[in-house]
C-alpha cells in the first residue's frame, strides 16, 4: 500500500476507531505532552492485551507504525486493517531483516515506530517479560529518541483503573545495547508502577 494511502487510512480509523475505544474502556492518559510532534521516535511499552497499541495512539495525531506479527497479514478478514493502518509485518520465526528494514526507513524519513520490547504479550504472572534488542538496536542506528510508555490496570466495560502513563523521551546514542535495554526495561517498569500505586 502507497504512503499517502496509509496516512489516509490511519487517519480514517483512528477517527472512526478511537472514540468506540474510548467509551467502551474509558482509559486516562498520562504525560501525552511527552510524545514529540516530529522527529523520528520510537514508542515502547508494556504488552498485556490486544489493544495495547491504542493507549499512545490517543495522545498524538502523529502516524504510529506499528510492528504486528505476520499472522496477521495471513489472515485474510484482518490483513486489510494491519495494512491500512500501516503496520509492519514482522515473522517472529526468524530473525526479520525485511521487517527492521522497513522500520529503519521509516525511522531515517523521521517517522514513528511503535513496538513491544517484550516481543509477545505478557501472559504469565512476570511483571515484564525479557526485554529483546530490536527496538534498542533500531534507536542507536538512526539516532532516534525512545518515548517509554507504562500501562497499568484492566481492559474492561467502563474500566476503572486503566491507563498509560507516557513518559519523556531519551537518547541512547552513548550506551551499549545492554545499557539502553535495561535503562529501557527500567523506564517502563517505573511508569507501570505509577499507575498502579495511583489504586492504592
Amino acid at each position: 500500500m502507497k504512503k499517502n494511502d496509509q496516512k489516509f487510512g490511519y487517519r480514517f480509523l483512528r477517527a472512526v476507531l478511537l472514540p468506540i475505544f474510548k467509551f467502551y474502556y474509558n482509559p486516562k492518559m498520562y504525560g501525552k505532552e511527552n510524545i514529540p510532534k516530529e522527529g523520528n521516535i520510537l514508542i515502547c511499552g508494556n504488552h498485556k492485551h490486544i489493544m495495547d497499541q491504542c493507549m499512545p495512539i490517543m495522545g498524538t495525531k502523529r502516524m504510529i507504525h506499528w510492528m504486528a506479527k505476520r499472522e496477521y497479514f495471513d489472515d485474510k478478514k484482518v490483513a486489510w486493517f494491519f495494512k491500512m493502518s500501516g503496520c509492519i509485518s514482522v515473522d517472529r520465526s526468524i530473525h526479520d531483516d525485511t521487517a527492521k528494514g522497513k522500520a529503519l526507513d521509516v525511522l531515517k524519513d523521521g517517522g514513528a515506530i511503535g513496538l513491544f520490547p517484550e516481543g509477545t504479550r505478557n501472559k504469565t504472572d512476570a511483571f515484564l517479560l525479557p526485554f529483546k534488542f530490536g527496538a534498542v538496536s533500531m534507536a542507536q542506528k538512526t539516532n532516534s529518541m525512545i518515548v517509554p510508555f507504562g500501562i497499568s490496570g484492566d481492559y474492561k466495560f467502563r474500566s476503572k483503573n486503566l491507563r498509560v502513563h507516557i513518559g519523556k523521551p531519551f537518547s541512547i546514542k552513548d550506551m551499549t545495547l545492554e545499557e539502553a535495554n535495561k535503562k529501557l526495561e527500567k523506564e517502563i517498569g517505573k511508569l507501570i508502577k505509577k499507575g498502579q500505586a495511583m489504586d492504592k
